[in-house]
């Protein structure tokens, strides 16, 4: 019992510093030599308390990863599997924005990142390769560079036209 009790007391202390998922807490506890029956103890008291939740921690991440890093659906997929996340959890939480919400992600971070529109060959592929990098599909990658480019010719139409 003095074991679960060690284990559930480090896995507490590791949670207080941000939340993680239930294989984070498992490897900590390994690295700190807890048993495997004392670690699965304190990880399933932790779930029973609420204090661990993958499928809330994997729609707070998407959404966080979204909002400030701009990140696309299969990076944040690729991170959550690497944080041991149940794919069931990360379907879920990444699976609730359509196409077009994606799309317009993808438009507003080339709003944010290029400073002018792709005019050649290479800056075209260095836009793609940005989205791609940042976790966007390749085809949804060159719909919004496509859309990136026609709304700065249709701006630039009406610009010249209201002159």
């Amino acid at each position: 019992m003095a074991s679960d009790e060690r284990a559930l007391g480090l896995a507490v202390g590791h949670l207080g510093k941000r939340d993680r998922t239930a294989a984070e807490v498992r490897r900590h506890l390994a690295g700190k030599d807890v048993g495997e029956r004392s670690a699965e103890a304190a990880v399933a008291e932790l779930v029973r308390m609420g204090y661990l939740d993958d499928a809330r921690y994997a729609r707070t991440f998407a959404e966080d990863r979204r909002a400030l890093d701009a990140w696309g659906p299969e990076r944040i997929e690729r991170r959550l599997l690497e944080l041991g996340v149940d794919r069931e959890h990360i379907t879920a939480a990444i699976g609730d924005r359509d196409g077009e919400a994606e799309l317009e992600a993808a438009l507003e971070l080339l709003r944010r990142r290029c400073r002018a529109v792709p005019a050649s060959e290479r800056e075209r592929e260095r836009a793609l390769g940005m989205l791609v990098r940042k976790g966007y599909d390749l085809e949804l990658a060159y719909d919004a560079v496509r859309a990136f480019e026609r709304a700065a010719a249709a701006e630039e139409a009406t610009a010249s036209g209201g002159s």
